[in-house]
């Protein structure tokens, strides 16, 4: 029989999320290792084996957190650059996109849009988790796991964003105005603070 301090006490919803969590981690981390025999550019080899990584090193503490409770508020902080100034609209002539017909097409543009695929669903995924935990430190862990996958989304976003395979769509200035001028502050609290 196991002792009482040996016992890990996590909820059933909690543990479910964090299983969804771990292999889908498992999954971004094989991923990443297919990528790699097709990867041509230098820069997205770099950003591609700095991510995986990174992504294994984090999954390992994830384990240990959950299985032995030890550092589990040392969950490593993935450092990216973030100082990136993106290119808007869509250009005159975008590259119009379809499913390879073969593993032997892929290439920079697939590689850089699985990963991005890959960082966002693990975004969503671990913030999902982090709201259905009852452990505040796994909780914790959980929220800076979902920000590290939101950085890296940015800064392969990024990389996609400088070769083109990325664009950001705007509407013109007028609908933009408009839909920004919209939105007014609320007066509410200010209110509240007036009849106290």
């Amino acid at each position: 029989m196991q002792s009482q301090m040996n016992q890990v006490n996590i909820g059933a919803h909690e543990i479910m999320d964090c299983h969804e969590v771990l292999c889908n981690t498992i999954n971004g981390i094989n991923l990443f290792q297919l990528y790699q025999p097709y990867c041509q550019d230098q820069e997205l080899k770099n950003i591609l084996q700095n991510q995986l990584s990174f992504m294994t090193n984090e999954y390992n503490s994830l384990v240990n957190a959950l299985k032995h409770k030890v550092n589990i508020n040392r969950l490593p902080n993935v450092k990216v650059n973030m100082n990136f100034s993106p290119s808007y609209g869509i250009g005159s002539n975008p590259v119009p996109e379809a499913p390879n017909a073969s593993i032997n097409q892929m290439n920079d543009r697939d590689i850089s849009s699985g990963m991005l695929g890959c960082h966002k669903t693990g975004a969503v995924q671990k913030m999902h988790a982090a709201l259905e935990c009852t452990d505040s430190q796994i909780r914790e862990m959980m929220i800076q796991s979902a920000k590290n996958c939101a950085d890296q989304a940015y800064e392969i976003w990024s990389y996609m964003n400088n070769k083109g395979y990325y664009h950001v769509p705007t509407f013109d200035q007028t609908t933009t105005q408009s839909m920004i001028n919209s939105y007014q502050p609320s007066s509410l609290y200010n209110n509240q603070q007036q009849s106290i």
